[in-house]
């Protein structure tokens, strides 16, 4: 290993997402796209606050058609890989992640998917070069096969959001919705196991509020924050391959607890009204996790203020195109 922190380390996460995005841009130049931030009218989205203004933020043109570039790929260049490369488990955009960054750094990679993860997924996996394993229901029951091939071939293990490499990763994100646009009022983030919304939480602190959102068959953080601590949730539903971490991470179980005041579930079909409504309306070709902060606004789930900057985090594209029709 090469000082990579680890979550007992980590105390300051704005250095550490600082140094990711410096790791990511000095290393590997080219690599993690800066992606648009689409700014328009809440009117344009059938809001009725007064002088809201909705932030599209496009990460679903990113390197793997996810978030999960960043954060995968700065776990790999914070590490000395060995010969038997990367491994992970994933519902998809993990393992497209770490394949992609695999890929580009000339190293073998092995991903353990479940058996909800869609075709559309799968076969991205092979044309990035991956060796693909299926297996059980659930991401859980992959991880745990994952798990067991690591040991077994001592690859580098990329977690698909509870390594702090991946949650630094992934905070370079909101520090590139800063330099694009500011700070917003409102950041709406979907929530499977949590590196995404923890790396937000932890770049915005309590500069913006940022909302957790899942739907309501697979509640992680939902679940936790009703137990008072991390508790294995059943999961399914239309975001299953996306969100269907059964427990939240712990390292972003830590952080939402400081920084996220507020967590919200969506129903499916409010999920996949709101895909379509993407498509539909914008040409956005999302999947149903993407969909999930349009889904809050529209159902109304959460209020638009008058005047607000809300920004909704469009996470991943990873879609049969066929099913948006």
């Amino acid at each position: 290993m090469s000082g990579a922190p680890t979550s007992a380390t980590v105390t300051d996460w704005r250095s550490e997402i600082e140094a990711a995005a410096r790791r990511l841009n000095d290393r590997v130049p080219g690599f993690v796209r800066e992606t648009p931030l689409w700014r328009l009218p809440g009117e344009a989205f059938g809001l009725k606050a007064s002088g809201a203004e909705v932030w599209l933020k496009l990460e679903q043109l990113q390197v793997g058609g996810s978030f999960k570039a960043r954060g995968m790929m700065n776990r790999l260049l914070a590490h000395d890989i060995p010969a038997s490369g990367a491994i992970v488990a994933s519902g998809g955009n993990a393992g497209i992640a770490t394949a992609a960054a695999a890929r580009a750094l000339g190293v073998p990679c092995e991903v353990f998917l479940p058996a909800v993860s869609s075709e559309a997924k799968r076969n991205k996996l092979r044309e990035l070069g991956a060796t693909v394993i299926v297996g059980g229901e659930v991401y859980a029951d992959a991880l745990a096969a994952c798990l067991d091939r690591q040991r077994a071939s001592g690859a580098l293990l990329t977690h698909a959001y509870d390594q702090p490499e991946a949650v630094a990763g992934a905070g370079t994100l909101g520090r590139e919705i800063e330099a694009q646009g500011g700070v917003p009022d409102a950041v709406l983030v979907s929530v499977g196991g949590g590196g995404l919304i923890g790396g937000l939480a932890a770049w915005f602190e309590s500069r913006s509020r940022v909302v957790a959102l899942e739907p309501e068959r697979a509640p992680t953080l939902f679940r936790a924050r009703e137990a008072g601590m991390p508790v294995d949730v059943e999961v399914g539903g239309i975001a299953a391959d996306s969100l269907g971490a059964r427990r939240i991470g712990s390292i972003a179980w830590d952080i939402t607890q400081r920084h996220v005041p507020l967590a919200l579930l969506l129903p499916d079909d409010a999920i996949r009204a709101a895909q379509l409504w993407l498509w539909r309306e914008l040409k956005l070709a999302v999947e149903p996790a993407a969909a999930l902060p349009l889904a809050a606004l529209q159902s109304g789930a959460y209020p638009a203020r008058a005047g607000e900057k809300i920004c909704l985090v469009i996470c991943g594209a990873n879609v049969d195109p066929a099913s948006l029709a």
